[in-house]
């Protein structure tokens, strides 16, 4: 198959992935009778570049040439002082204030095949445009310099913000839409937009599809192909609103984002201008692959209560290769979805009745047990007690933990007999009930408490995404009430509880430690005091971690773990938070062993697996549906030859489901061939086929799903010592599925 066939093979397949396909979306808007839609291709225009050109274009344009002139006579004027610029490396670097670019110590100072790699600088640590001038107030200033490419997450992201930007002009030339935002994503970006006047609140707009793709792509070849440069203009907040007076979309977000008297920055590559704090690569040469892969309705803004819009998704990379290389994830990511396998073996369902909460057949009852079994198995071995706490709650409790004012759009609410109600988003407040239902000493502590109890958080229908994003879902959750002198030694449990799970699973781990944000409660020595215990924890732990500066939640340090699946992606699903807020907000306290006061417990919110919907979608496409053995919800399926043998299958199948394996056995009339093909298809890891000699032997016929040289017919092994074999696969929890 070529390359180009590959291509929209791969791109058929992330379509028919859309989350419209799992929730539901808003309507589509109908296409007017008459408009341009009736070319051979079936896009909605017949002319790549829109003629007449938009006459916002023009207008923006030359609004932004009148500001421009200014603003470079301003930068003109500033006083060229002598500073220092400070490598990495620790090299001091003479340069010039509002002239010397980081560029041009890429090219200058390191090499230009360097220079030519990055995609965004840092300065002082504020990300900065690599052809923006150093800024400087005084005559020696020492300047922080970093450089980025496109292999770091800082440069990945800048450069997939400037493709959104290539989208937008695209958009905008070949449809004249008006453009709402477009973000780069964890794997490319999108951008929004109405195919209609912005205005106009009662025209639906037209829709677009992707046999607009084509056209698109054609404009933005074209706006890679002229090297369009991005430059980036400051603009006052009155500036910005005649500039954007034309979108209804850009002029609601400067009139409520910006505030009176301030100002905030354009950039301009080509024909578009759009509202953007940037940075950006230099210009859109850097970009020398560029893929439209699928389309969606979407919200304004995220919000249901807003118009519906048109989204585009894309990619783009600075290397051809790194495209290919791309397009074979995809596809075989699409091979993994967790949508599609989940279907293909009835796993779960979703419906309308209830938007995003998931229906678990029986197969996937059998995973989701299983999980939840393995996870209570710990708990009895690490001391921790399961409780089972209520669904809702009176406002009242949530008004002390502060989740009504701060977390109360998420919630699902309701009134009760003229008192308010919330489903619960989370069980901690819960678990501070039942710590302040009596006193406690400190003989008690740590008190670690686990609960398995349904949680509804209100997401948006448009975010709702199989089983990774849902609005019902349970968590292997736990709170620790402790002492302080007891974090370090908690936190190190937990490590070890994580390094058990993780590595039942196969996954790679690494974890990021957040500390103090700009805004947080406590004092900063009990800040300090816990952030020197969690890091103390993690060099203990033997496992890679990094600092994230300043992202920790406003209660208390955390840390945040990440695992990696068989494609190289990375997931957070555990996490371990410090929280000084909750126990101060529900007087907490202990009897103290110093004294005969009391003291407040430090209470550490613990998850391992996550949420069980999440970690469910992340295993179906670690494993690609082909479970191990342990946590199979088809484990062995028994296939007779003939309908003489019925009745010994029957009698295994029995002796297997009793010693709790998920057997099956096939009676139906199909061929042999037929049914064991029905059974590979199913990912059964054991088919055993039985005839006469097997009857007669008390003995079976193995084909191993993961062996293939064991598909077709191989010696019969007795019954009694694979039961036995299967019992110690399942109970170590192999991966191998092996019977040994």
């Amino acid at each position: 198959m070529s390359v180009e066939n590959k291509v929209e093979e791969v791109q058929q397949k992330v379509e028919s992935l859309d989350i419209k396909n799992d929730q539901k979306q808003p309507k589509q808007a109908k296409k007017a009778k008459g408009d341009k839609s009736s070319k051979s291709s079936g896009g909605l225009f017949a002319e790549t570049y829109l003629s007449p050109e938009p006459e916002f274009i023009a207008k923006r344009d030359a609004k932004f040439q009148e500001i421009l002139d200014r603003y470079n006579a301003e930068i003109a004027a500033k006083p060229r002082h002598a500073i220092k610029i400070e490598l990495k490396d620790g090299n001091l670097i003479d340069a010039k204030a509002w002239e010397t670019t980081p560029f041009d110590i890429a090219k200058e100072v390191i090499n230009p095949t360097f220079a030519e790699k990055q995609c965004i600088s840092k300065v002082n640590g504020e990300l900065w445009d690599l052809e923006r001038p150093f800024e400087a107030e005084k005559e020696g200033e020492t300047l922080k310099l970093e450089f980025f490419d496109f292999n770091t997450d800082e440069g990945k992201r800048v450069f997939w913000h400037s493709s959104a930007h290539v989208l937008g002009e695209s958009c905008e030339c070949h449809t004249g839409a008006h453009i709402s935002h477009g973000p780069p994503t964890d794997d490319g970006f999108f951008y929004d937009f109405a195919i209609k006047d912005s205005w106009e609140t009662e025209n639906p707009g037209l829709n677009v599809s992707q046999n607009d793709f084509p056209a698109l792509e054609k404009v933005s070849q074209d706006v890679i192909k002229q090297k369009q440069k991005f430059e980036r203009l400051v603009m006052t907040k009155e500036e910005l609103l005649d500039m954007f007076k034309y979108s209804k979309y850009k002029t609601h977000f400067i009139s409520t984002k910006i505030a009176d008297g301030e100002s905030t920055t354009v950039y301009k590559c080509g024909k578009l201008i759009d509202l953007c704090v940037g940075p950006h690569i230099p210009h859109t040469g850097k970009i020398k692959a560029f893929k439209l892969l699928k389309n969606s309705s979407c919200y304004l803004w995220g919000d249901a209560a807003n118009e519906s819009l048109q989204r585009v998704y894309g990619v783009s990379f600075p290397d051809k290769k790194l495209m290919k290389e791309h397009l074979k994830f995809l596809e075989e990511a699409a091979l993994r979805d967790h949508r599609k396998i989940g279907k293909e073996q009835e796993l779960f369902m979703f419906n309308e009745m209830s938007p995003g909460s998931a229906f678990w057949l029986p197969h996937g009852t059998r995973i989701y047990n299983t999980l939840t079994k393995m996870i209570r198995e710990q708990y009895n071995k690490r001391g921790y007690q399961e409780v089972i706490t209520p669904n809702m709650y009176n406002s009242k409790l949530w008004e002390t933990s502060g989740h009504w004012n701060h977390y109360k759009e998420n919630m699902f609410t309701f009134e009760v007999e003229k008192e308010s109600f919330g489903l619960k988003p989370m069980n901690c407040p819960g678990h501070c009930v039942m710590f302040k239902w009596r006193d406690r000493s400190y003989r008690e502590l740590p008190w670690r408490v686990a609960d398995f109890g349904v949680i509804h958080r209100n997401e948006f229908s448009g975010a709702l995404t199989g089983l990774t994003r849902v609005r019902r879902f349970q968590q292997d959750d736990a709170h620790i009430f402790c002492m302080e002198s007891q974090i370090e030694s908690e936190i190190a449990g937990i490590f070890d509880f994580l390094s058990y799970v993780y590595g039942v699973f196969g996954f790679e781990f690494k974890m990021e430690l957040s500390t103090r944000p700009e805004k947080y409660v406590g004092d900063l020595e009990t800040w300090n005091g816990a952030e020197a215990k969690l890091q103390s924890a993690l060099e203990k732990s033997g496992t890679a971690w990094e600092i994230n500066h300043g992202d920790g939640a406003f209660y208390g340090p955390k840390i945040d773990i990440m695992i990696s699946d068989a494609l190289n992606r990375w997931h957070q699903c555990a996490t371990v938070q410090l929280d000084f807020q909750l126990p101060n907000r529900f007087d907490l306290n202990y009897k103290s062993d110093k004294s005969d006061g009391y003291e407040r417990p430090v209470m550490i919110h613990r998850a391992i697996l996550g949420s069980v919907e999440r970690m469910t979608a992340i295993l179906t496409e670690h494993f690609a549906g082909k479970w191990p053995f342990w946590l199979s919800p088809r484990q062995i399926l028994i296939v007779p030859v003939g309908v003489g043998f019925q009745d010994y299958a029957k009698e295994l199948n029995d002796k297997l489901i009793g010693e709790g394996f998920y057997s099956d056995v096939d009676l139906s009339g199909e061929t042999l061939p037929k049914k064991v093909r029905n059974g590979q298809l199913l990912k059964y890891n054991f088919i055993f086929i039985v005839g006469h000699a097997e009857a007669e032997e008390k003995s079976v016929n193995i084909r191993n799903r993961d062996v293939i040289e064991e598909q077709g017919k191989n010696a019969t092994v007795k019954f009694d010592t694979v039961l036995e074999q299967m019992k110690k696969l399942r109970d170590d929890r192999r991966n191998d599925n092996l019977l040994v």
